[in-house]
């Protein structure tokens, strides 16, 4: 068991994948509220669960009995994502694996997640959020990052301010000291041809990935 990389259970929605199964293998687990939904399909066993449970109310809770349970009230402060983030922090995690993190039906929470993401690379955590289907990691300035994704398979890269020098490789679209206005979508739908390397010299983005979408071939 790798002591520091913590898998978190959140609410989102998550299709077992290989690359989802070698993304937590090894991991130590946290369970926030309805994200424990997750625990079984992928076979694990959380060493905590937390949060108000409201959204996990149809669990049986026989299938965890034996999971510590840490209740916090449904008027917080803290998503239970969070809480959950929080806990693992406190542990010693130094590589967070944040399941169920994209899509479904809480767009706030989706992009919330995303928001945290960076605001963690920022603080020194290595991060990764997946669904299965979707995979997404933080881009940060002065740290360039190679992904291994399947040839044909989409990506975009999402700026969340004025991203400066991007650069990107290995991609049908690459592109070479390149600057991107917030909110432009010149860098939405590129497509790997094999190992992506990408590199960033000012501004804070997140890549976001389909590995099983092969439509771009």
């Amino acid at each position: 068991m790798n002591e520091s990389t913590f898998t978190i259970l959140l609410g989102g929605p998550v299709r077992v994948t290989p690359r989802l199964e070698a993304a937590i293998a090894g991991s130590r687990v946290i369970a926030a509220d309805g994200g424990m939904r997750h625990a079984l399909p992928l076979g694990l066993k959380p060493e905590l669960w937390v949060g108000d449970f409201d959204s996990s109310e149809d669990l049986s809770q026989d299938d965890f009995a034996d999971v510590p349970r840490q209740a916090h009230p449904p008027r917080k402060n803290l998503t239970d994502g969070e809480i959950a983030i929080e806990e693992a922090l406190s542990r010693g995690a130094t590589r967070l694996v944040l399941v169920g993190a994209l899509g479904g039906e809480r767009s706030d929470q989706a992009l919330m997640h995303l928001i945290l993401s960076v605001t963690l690379a920022n603080q020194g955590l290595d991060v990764h959020l997946t669904s299965g289907e979707e995979e997404a990691w933080p881009l940060l300035s002065a740290q360039p990052m190679t992904l291994d994704l399947p040839p044909a398979s989409l990506f975009s890269v999402l700026g969340f301010s004025e991203l400066k020098g991007l650069s990107i490789a290995g991609a049908r679209y690459p592109l070479q000291n390149f600057e991107l206005p917030f909110g432009s979508s010149r860098t939405i739908s590129n497509v790997a041809e094999g190992a992506v390397t990408l590199s960033l010299a000012s501004g804070d983005a997140v890549i976001l990935a389909r590995p099983y979408d092969l439509t771009g071939a």
